[in-house]
Formats: C-alpha cells, sequence, structure tokens
C-alpha cells in the first residue's frame, strides 16, 4: 500500500543516521567467528519487525513468531572444492539435522540510483523522550529537499551508539549465511534453541557448544490515550531483557507528495544512531541506560508527548525492543590468566533480543497490538507509480 510504502522508505532514511573489536587486546584473531542473531516477534509485524532485517516469517495480529540469522565467517580458504558449511541444530528448532550456510555472490558495491528516481519532498520532524510535552528544541526538522542538496541539519548523526557488526562477506575471507536461496523455512513460535549446536565445513574448524538460553518471551505493548493529547505506551516485563527502546512513526496526508512525516524514540535526548535498531550487548545497554538512552528492564510504560500526535495526525506505528542477553564461546577457551596467550581456533557468539508493533491513532485500532490493516476497512491501496525514494535513498541505503 501507498502509505506504507512511504512508511518503509522513511524508516529507511533514519536508519542511515546511525563495530566492535573483534578481539580483545592481547589476543589472536580466530579462525573462525560464528554469530547467531534470534529474535522473537509479536504484533503485527511479526515476522519482519525491522524494516531493515527483514527475516523469515510472516503473519499479523498478535501472532508470535521466531527469527534467526546465521553467519559464519573465516580466515581460511575452503578445501577441496567450493565453500560447504552446515549448522547441524538440537531437534527443538523443526528444521531437519542440518541448514546449510550459503556463500553469497559478491554484488557490484556502492550506491546504485534507484529506476524512476525522483528528489523527495516534505519534511521529517523529530521528536525524542518519555513524557506528556516535547522538550525545548523539538522538533528537529529534516527538510528533504535540503538534504538532497547536501544539507544536513548539525549534530544529526550519532556516535554514541555503536554498530556491534559480527562476521560479514567483505570482513571474512571466506563466508557463509543462512536463511539464503538454499534454505528459508519459516520458524513458529514454539521452536526452540535449547541443546546442542555444531557448525561444520571445509573452511572452518568445526565448531560446537550447549546453548541454556531459549528465545526471549514475547512483548505484548498496549497504547491509551491521555488527557492532553499524549499516549501511553506500556507493556509487560520480559524477564531476560536487558533495556528497552521505543519508536514510533507517523504521517499527516501521506497519501500526499510533500507530506510531513513523523519520528520519535523513547531515548532522551536526540540520538538515532542505527545501533538502536539492532542487537545490542549487555554491557552497551548498561552503558546506554546510564545516558538515558535505553529504558531499564524495570520500565514497563512511557509516554508519547501530545506534540508528537499533534505532528502525525491519525495515523502512527510504534516498535518495542526488548535487548536481551547474550551467550559467548570459544575454543580453547580464553586462559584464566590474562597474561597468557591466547589463539582461539574459534569463536561464536549467540544474541537475543524480542521486539513487538502496534498501531496508533486509528479508529477502532487504539489500545492494543494490531493487525496491518488500511484505513478503508482493509481494503489494498494502489501501489504507487512511481518510485519516490527518501533520505535513505540519497545517502545510497534506501530501496524502492
Amino acid at each position: 500500500m501507498r502509505r506504507h510504502s512511504l512508511m518503509f522508505l522513511a524508516l529507511g532514511s533514519v536508519a542511515a543516521l546511525g563495530a566492535v573489536g573483534l578481539v580483545a587486546q592481547g589476543a589472536h584473531p580466530p579462525k573462525a567467528r560464528y554469530q547467531m542473531d534470534a529474535t522473537t516477534s509479536s504484533g503485527f509485524m511479526a515476522g519482519g519487525g525491522n524494516p531493515m532485517r527483514a527475516m523469515l516469517g510472516g503473519g499479523g495480529g498478535s501472532q508470535v513468531s521466531h527469527q534467526l540469522l546465521l553467519r559464519l565467517g573465516s580466515t581460511l580458504a575452503p578445501a577441496g572444492g567450493g565453500p560447504r558449511a552446515d549448522h547441524f541444530m538440537p531437534g527443538g528448532m523443526n528444521l531437519g539435522a542440518s541448514v546449510p550456510l550459503e556463500t553469497p555472490t559478491r554484488a557490484p558495491s556502492g550506491p546504485q540510483t534507484p529506476e524512476n528516481f525522483q528528489r523527495p519532498k516534505g519534511r521529517l520532524l523529530i521528536f525524542w523522550g518519555c513524557g506528556a510535552h516535547a522538550g525545548p528544541g523539538q522538533p528537529v526538522v529534516i527538510d528533504f529537499a535540503k538534504v538532497a542538496q547536501g544539507q544536513f541539519p548539525p549534530g544529526l548523526f550519532s556516535s554514541s551508539v555503536p554498530v556491534e557488526v559480527g562476521p560479514m562477506a567483505g570482513n571474512s575471507r571466506t563466508f557463509g549465511d543462512w536463511p539464503n536461496s538454499q534454505g528459508r523455512r519459516g520458524l513458529s513460535g514454539n521452536s526452540s534453541l535449547l541443546g546442542q549446536h555444531r557448525v561444520a565445513g571445509n573452511y572452518s574448524p568445526e565448531i560446537s557448544f550447549a546453548l541454556d538460553q531459549d528465545f526471549m518471551p514475547a512483548l505484548s505493548a498496549r497504547s491509551s490515550s491521555l488527557g492532553g493529547g499524549a499516549t501511553l505506551l506500556s507493556w509487560n516485563p520480559v524477564a531476560p531483557a536487558t533495556g528497552y527502546y521505543a519508536w514510533m512513526f507517523g504521517a499527516k496526508e501521506m497519501g500526499r507528495d510533500n507530506a510531513d512525516m513523523v519520528w520519535w524514540t523513547s531515548a532522551s535526548r536526540q540520538e538515532f544512531g542505527a545501533g538502536l535498531w539492532d542487537w545490542l550487548s549487555p554491557e552497551t545497554v548498561a552503558r546506554l541506560i546510564g545516558q538515558k538512552l535505553v529504558m531499564p528492564p524495570s520500565q514497563t510504560n512511557c509516554t508519547i508527548p501530545a506534540e508528537v500526535k499533534t505532528a502525525a495526525g491519525g495515523f502512527m506505528m510504534a516498535s518495542l525492543y526488548a535487548y536481551g542477553p547474550e551467550r559467548n564461546f570459544a575454543y580453547p577457551p580464553r586462559p584464566a590468566n590474562p597474561r597468557l596467550a591466547w589463539n582461539p581456533d574459534w569463536t561464536a557468539k549467540v544474541r537475543f533480543r524480542a521486539m513487538t508493533s502496534l498501531m496508533l491513532g486509528i479508529p477502532g485500532m487504539e489500545g492494543s497490538e494490531m493487525g496491518d490493516e488500511s484505513e478503508d476497512g482493509g481494503q489494498p491501496q494502489p501501489k504507487p507509480k512511481r518510485c519516490r525514494p527518501g533520505l535513505g535513498s540519497i545517502l545510497g541505503v534506501g530501496r524502492c
């Protein structure tokens, strides 16, 4: 639908506005690094709540689904033909004996100009902070016409929130991931990571570890209108959560070419680092809680300021993230004595999070997680005839 197409372009724009060291000091790089990213999704976008990182699964309403992203990076060349690797799963995943890690074909790098490209119009209004009213200096206004000419508001780009980069094709001699063209089987909300995991292939040492942490429980969020025009966003506590982060997107007259789009986050200051959309380590989350950029695990509500609703008009979409625990494995294990050299054959990291989404401000849909419906009773809207990319496309990351 046109409304949602424009919405995702704006989300792509903000995602562009945002690495950690791979090996600790005194350690040598491992021959292979493995990473598992496990998400529990709920709400009307279950299965693809982060539009920049849509995984597997699908559905709407209050459905719960699991997503898993697997990545293997190695310093070694494949032995005996092309690269091959498989992740052998515990039975609770219901994915068969194993899933294949596919080495992707390298594509040309650099931004590509979309077909039928048009310079974007309109503005993006940025708000932040929990409270009945927006604080001073809000909103920050991004004029897409000025951005297209290279004019960015001062202080727009953030360096406070890291993008925690793991193994990728660009930083590995040989790389494989899943899901891929060889396998994209979806995961149910009942799938389980508990048990023994093994990764074997021809370009890394064999990796084996046991997980005692499963997918996180699902988030369930609700909204309610408060006096003065503010909106209360509340949610159930999730026991393994290390912290929470919320954002909201909205717009008046989204079908119009020059419509104002609105973006709000729960951070206490202007902070739109791309890492907030991703997995964050417990150590990073603890630091961001201290800086009041992430809400503590004890917090279960946040008030969206009245000015946000006024600027957005009738349509608002909110998402809530619960950052979770992390498990790390290595062979051989790191020596207890930090003075001793450590030369691991492999390391493995498993990251967890939960996320949910809900619609706000639409008659008949206020107050709970809702399906992805249009304002005319659920009938699909015509697709736009031309591509009107937002700020993300100008920066080379948005897609039409």
